[in-house]
């Protein structure tokens, strides 16, 4: 077998193991060996890309690889093992802006070793040239704008920015404007590949992603992670045929698809159109609000919160981001365990955009070792939100906002929620009366059957266990 065939095979096999290991990741129980597929599936391909190439470069251009490679595992091991579960969504957008930078490299390497040469011997034959000029155009715009949009959802997830939309006059037209500059760069450089043209077109994407995540508010950046995890599976991919690489070309659609699906299925829970989120987002983050506007809120005490605790018969809690921030998924999952075994029936509602990341709570949860079996989706859950005694909201805001079916004018109408105000005692945890990451104010903490517990979810949940 040759080292082309070998390393052809090894790609067959690590694009198969890429597809269990999506599909792995679909379910809590399988999340364990999804994640050992892929990691399994990414050792192969590079084992079998650094054996290919070292057939046809020197052993020092193979040393320097193996260094990038050590490095770049290094930081990576040194980050995971550093990194809360809170700065994950930021994490995860900050990973997507290098797949970004390396489609662009890779596109403005295959401009200098094939159209800039063009007037001399070339691998990419006379009348395929144009396809290539063509891949080159599209790879690097969409590795631009994958490269800046991630770095602004960075900057907005870590707080480093306010999470606000930004207002330009005419964005919608700005936006549509440079696609259309993208399109007549793009043909201009495939009738005649020059520098100056491939500079306009990274320049230009370079500026579209950054206004095109600007725009977007906090109260959609769920939407946005997911968003530039399909960027990032597309710019992959394109690198893929650039560099004539299967695998990438694979492994690329397999993240581009399933990101695009995924930004979907927040779209929907959202009850938001993708193009509206494109368009223009809702957030602003730290937005207080008077607690007379709405009506008078009332306060509870922790032991009070326990005594509620101890005579009812079923209990949902409801988590959100502020839960994240707080650490308090460990006692969460203690509360869970004291009261299941004092007979009370405790269930968790999750919302498909509960924290800033897809999946966020789950995951918090399953650390804390909550059994699966209780984490229900909120379509599982809302019918039986009437029939329960008391429900805890820890850190949620916008996920449980009656406004978003009652008040048509409200920023959030008609995305779907959790109904916890059907329970019979709802109790929120907040640290203060400010407004969710959406900016909305909440009419939840105004209903009668409402209390407030104010403080650190962590704090006030330790305390509830010591009063029980």
């Amino acid at each position: 077998m040759t080292a082309v065939s070998a390393a052809a095979a090894a790609y067959i096999v690590s694009g198969l193991l890429f597809v269990l290991s999506l599909a792995g990741l679909s379910r809590h129980e399988t999340a364990k060996s999804g994640n050992a597929f892929g990691i399994a599936g990414m050792a192969i391909a590079l084992a079998a890309t650094v054996g290919l190439a070292a057939r046809s470069i020197e052993a020092a251009a193979v040393g320097l690889i193996v260094v990038a490679m050590a490095g770049g595992a290094a930081i990576g091991l040194w980050r995971a093992r550093r990194v809360a579960m809170t700065g994950m969504p930021e994490l995860i957008a900050l990973l997507h802006s290098f797949v970004g930078l390396a489609a662009v490299l890779v596109g403005w390497n295959g401009y200098l070793s094939v159209e800039a040469d063009a007037g001399e011997q070339t691998e990419v034959p006379a009348g395929l040239l144009g396809i290539h000029s063509a891949e080159v155009g599209i790879g690097v715009f969409i590795g631009a704008v994958t490269l800046t949009g991630s770095i602004v959802a960075f900057l907005k997830l870590s707080a480093r920015i306010k999470s606000n939309p930004l207002m330009l006059p005419g964005r919608n037209w700005l936006n549509l404007g440079a696609l259309v500059a993208f399109a007549a760069l793009t043909v201009a450089f495939v009738v005649a590949p020059s520098l100056g043209v491939l500079a306009a077109i990274t320049v230009l994407a370079l500026a579209l992603g950054w206004h095109l995540v600007a725009s977007i508010g906090g109260g959609d950046m769920p939407v946005v992670v997911s968003m530039l995890n399909s960027y990032s599976g597309w710019a992959a991919a394109a690198s893929g045929f650039l560099l004539d690489n299967d695998l990438l070309i694979i492994t690329g659609a397999l993240v581009g698809s399933s990101g695009a699906y995924l930004s979907y299925i927040m779209c929907r829970a959202m009850n938001r159109s993708f193009l509206s989120v494109i368009a223009g987002g809702f957030g602003n983050e730290g937005s207080t609000a008077s607690g007379t506007e709405d009506g008078e809120h009332t306060e509870i005490t922790a032991e009070e919160v326990a005594q509620l605790l101890r005579d009812a018969g079923s209990v949902v809690i409801t988590p959100g981001y502020g839960m994240a921030v707080a650490h308090a998924q460990y006692p969460v999952a203690e509360l869970t365990r004291t009261l299941s075994e004092k007979g009370v029936a405790v269930r968790f509602g999750i919302h498909p955009v509960a924290g800033r990341l897809p999946g966020h709570m789950n995951v918090l949860l399953a650390e804390a070792k909550v059994p699966y079996d209780i984490v229900l989706e909120m379509d599982e859950i809302n019918d039986d939100l009437a029939k329960t005694d008391v429900v805890l909201v820890i850190g949620a805001n916008d996920t449980v906002n009656p406004a978003a079916l009652e008040d048509p004018g409200s920023p959030i109408a008609g995305m779907p929620v959790l109904q916890v105000w059907e329970a019979e005692h709802v109790v929120v945890f907040k640290r203060s009366m400010s407004t969710g990451y959406a900016g909305v104010q909440n009419p939840l903490f105004f209903r009668e059957n409402t209390r407030m517990l104010f403080g650190d979810a962590r704090e006030r949940v330790e305390d509830i266990l010591k009063a029980l």
